[in-house]
């Protein structure tokens, strides 16, 4: 056939396939293709790789319009189309903005790459129960009740009427003294601190093992126990509804604070680190939680926090108060009391 003739032949078909339905349209390809052999098919297959991957990322949008397109992405997404090709990934992690978007605090794109590759393999460790070395420290003779971690360094409270202190690393017992019944414990380097099934609190000498103080006062088993020695002072949770305010050093109690309608799970002293309603930075704060409140005790005066079913979980590190409940994990600022 004579190219003259070939193309006023081609330009014909071209407009008579122009004019046919879709569904025409591809029955018309699929007859074609059934004629062609080894050679059109290579070339179809060439040309179309061309025609349907294009690349947007490396070769046919500015990187702006690109940025502009990941920011749409979530995480998970990002790191996927990172695995693309070593272009993409080149572009992805260097583009900080991109990951800015998911945490404003990012200033290092790469490094929160990382950050985020770490966070996804160690929820897979958990999904597999493979996050976490187990070991048995072996040395209790009846039920542990109570346990307090620091540092390394973990002291447990049992039945057997003895509290000790391992060496978490070690699994080694540092120390082991003979205590009374423990339901809480606390401990420094010098003391534990132990409330008890007995509805005392006392504080003991790790070197010793000998008492150094006895609290006596509540009618209910002691939940929870913390102090600071700065201020000499000791505070407890009871099952007798009560927290009470203890001189550390004398044993006498200061004050007892009333107003809880369930058993007192936890207690917390702690120095607040922002300016709140009622509270400057720098004041030592008590805050006390039974089954539906948190309250807080601060120079003699009470307020009541939401009243929600809670579990005796809680946590204030001087800026938020963190407390586990039957309906979820609840944070309040501080500041302004307002649950986050």
């Amino acid at each position: 056939v004579e190219r003259k003739d070939f193309e006023t032949w081609l330009d014909n078909i071209s407009v008579t396939f122009l004019s046919l339905t879709d569904l025409q349209k591809n029955e018309t390809l699929d007859h074609l293709i059934s004629l062609s052999g080894a050679v059109q098919l290579r070339h179809l297959s060439n040309n179309l790789e061309t025609l349907l991957k294009r690349d947007f990322l490396k070769l046919l949008l500015p990187l702006e319009l690109s940025f502009y397109l990941l920011k749409w992405l979530d995480p998970q997404t990002l790191l996927t189309c990172c695995l693309v090709s070593k272009q993409w990934n080149k572009v992805i992690s260097a583009c900080t903005e991109v990951w800015q978007t998911i945490d404003d605090s990012v200033q290092d794109a790469l490094h929160w790459k990382k950050v985020y590759l770490k966070a996804i393999l160690r929820m897979k460790q958990l999904e597999d129960h493979e996050a976490f070395e187990t070991s048995s420290l072996i040395g209790h003779s009846a039920r542990v009740y109570a346990l307090y971690y620091k540092d390394g360094l973990l002291c447990t409270g049992s039945d057997d009427l003895s509290a000790k202190l391992w060496d978490v690393s070690t699994g080694q017992c540092v120390y082991g003294i003979q205590t009374h019944t423990c339901a809480a414990v606390k401990f420094d380097e010098q003391k534990p601190v132990t409330g008890s099934f007995d509805n005392t609190v006392a504080c003991w000498e790790w070197s010793s093992g000998a008492r150094t103080q006895h609290f006596r006062g509540h009618t209910g088993v002691v939940f929870s126990v913390d102090y600071n020695d700065e201020l000499d002072i000791l505070v407890s949770g009871s099952a007798d509804f009560t927290v009470k305010v203890w001189a550390l050093s004398a044993g006498t109690c200061l004050n007892t604070l009333t107003g809880h309608t369930e058993w007192v799970t936890k207690v917390v002293l702690q120095k607040c680190k922002v300016k709140s309603l009622l509270h400057s930075p720098g004041d030592y704060i008590l805050l006390s939680a039974d089954k539906y409140e948190i309250k807080i005790w601060p120079i003699g005066r009470e307020i009541n926090c939401k009243s929600i079913c809670l579990q005796p979980r809680l946590h204030f590190d001087g800026k938020y108060i963190v407390c586990s409940s039957a309906l979820g994990l609840y944070q309040w600022d501080f500041a302004s009391y307002d649950i986050l």
